[in-house]
Formats: structure tokens, sequence, C-alpha cells
């Protein structure tokens, strides 16, 4: 199918972009681990339902390479348990509309790691278009902070925020190589039920753990996570995933990046979440940097 990858990169932002809006929701009532470790469980069941149905199975899997298999599971542990976790901690200090800014960082993260790892060429638009989305990033942090935020905190909310983005570009350039031979529910499965399995194992054993687990006692709070859940963990990730297997990984980036501007938007239209001049000079400052590394 023509564009098939391309076409999966767009829905992944659309996706992704309209859960981040409902993974803010809940988070002003669940605690960021318990949330990232919710939308995992949610993702879980919802991929178990669907391997059958993709022709991909425990014998299948078993007869991956048991390398590969590490290197998904490490995909999974750093792009999901961790810089989702981060993330969330990111989304609850900021906002949608800073976060979404700063997850612009993600495709330049994205073009270094490819060329760490993959042998991708960097050019000297990529160089410039990574300044242009750095320079973003610098200029959104003289952003006023949120109400009952403070400076420090904002800058605390943002640096987390770009760990987890750089965290997530290299989870999922990494696991490249493997994208491409296998089957996507089979990959999207092992990602998310490794960094599930790390991330329960860190829950279980902390004092917290009453309260982290809580999450999964029907609550008011559902009525935000589940779709968000859903939308975010298995919708988008799918999408995400094909998108890097049938199509170049700068091509499926720079249209992941896409979700920048649909996220400010329900931001505003769902949160009231002001768009300022500010955050709208960051977004073309970014987006601009995105286009460059593209063309490049």
């Amino acid at each position: 199918m023509p564009y098939l990858g391309e076409t999966c990169a767009l829905l992944a932002a659309l996706t992704w972009a309209f859960a981040l809006v409902l993974f803010k929701k809940s988070g002003e009532s669940i605690p960021p681990l318990s949330l990232c470790l919710f939308k995992n469980v949610v993702g879980i069941v919802l991929l178990t339902a669907t391997l059958p149905f993709v022709g991909a199975d425990l014998v299948m899997f078993r007869e991956m390479n048991p390398w590969d298999v590490a290197i998904l599971a490490l995909s999974g542990v750093l792009g999901i348990a961790i810089a989702d976790t981060l993330l969330f901690y990111s989304l609850n200090i900021v906002g949608v509309g800073l976060v979404t800014i700063v997850e612009c960082a993600y495709t330049p993260s994205v073009v270094v790691f490819a060329w760490l790892f993959l042998a991708e060429q960097i050019t000297l638009l990529d160089g410039i278009g990574g300044m242009l989305v750095l320079s973003a990033v610098f200029f959104v942090s003289g952003h006023r902070p949120p109400e009952g935020r403070t400076r420090r905190q904002l800058f605390g909310g943002l640096s987390l925020g770009a760990l987890a983005i750089v965290m997530m570009a290299f989870g999922i350039v990494i696991a490249k190589p493997i994208i491409e031979e296998a089957p996507v529910v089979l990959v999207s499965f092992i990602r998310l039920i490794s960094g599930t399995a790390v991330l329960a194992l860190y829950m279980a054993a902390s004092r917290k753990r009453t309260l982290w687990f809580r999450v999964f006692r029907p609550s008011a709070a559902w009525r935000t996570s589940v779709p968000a859940s859903i939308f975010g963990t298995y919708v988008a990730m799918l999408f995400w995933v094909a998108g890097f297997k049938y199509t170049d990984v700068s091509v499926a980036a720079i249209l992941n990046q896409t979700s920048t501007i649909m996220a400010l938007g329900f931001a505003s239209l769902i949160l009231k979440e002001p768009f300022t001049r500010r955050k709208m000079i960051a977004a073309m400052l970014a987006l601009g940097g995105i286009l460059v590394v593209t063309l490049g």
C-alpha cells in the first residue's frame, strides 16, 4: 500500500495528541507511576487480544533471536517504563502545551541516534534543524510558569520532559532493525510487557505500593484514564511502530511531530490552556527545525 508508513505516522500523531490531553486530565488525580502502569496494563490486555488476529503467537515469539528479544525488552524498559513515567511527571508540572514543544526534541534525537547506531548520515541541515529545536526549548523555558508553579519547577518539568523524549528516541532507534522484520503487534507486545514488568516490580517493592496500585480500583478517574490508555498505549503505539516499520526513520519522525500542533489545539479546546504568543513562536521554531531536519 503506497504511503502506508506515512499514514500510520500521521495517525500516531493524532491519537497521541488526543491521549496526551486525557493523560493530563487523569494526572490530576492519579500519580505518574500509577498512571503509567495502568495504561500499560490496558495496552497489554488489548494487544494480547489482538495477537491471534494478526497471526502472531507464542510460537513466533520462541522462534525470534534471543538477542532481538533482549533489544526489544531494553527498548521497552527505556522508552515505556522510564520515559513515559518521566513524561507524566513533566505533564503534571508544566501542562500539555509546554510538553508538546519539548517533544520536538524527538526528531533531532532520532536523527542523532540513527547516525550513531544505524549509520545514517547527519547533514548540515540536520545540525541547523537541531539548533532550531533546541532554541525553541530554551525559548519556552522563559514562559511564565503555570499557576501554582515556580520557575524552578517549570525548568525541572521541562528537563524531565526532554529526558523522556531522548530516551524514547533511543529506545525506538535501537529497535528499528528488528521492527523491520518482526510483526508490529508482536514488537509492541514485547516492548510493552518488558517495560510493564520492570515498573510493576519497582512499585511492588516500594512502601507506597498500596497507594500506587489503588489505580486499579474503579473510580471516576477511569472516565479519562481508560480512553487515554486505549488511544495512547494501544492505538497510537501500533501506528507509531508501523510508521517506523513501513517508512524511513526520519520521515516517520517528522510526521509524528505534527502532534505538537494537534496537542496544542486539543489543550486549548479541552483543557482551556492559554495559547500564548511565546508558545506559538516556540512551536514555529521547533516545527521549522523539524522541517529543516527532514529536508536534510
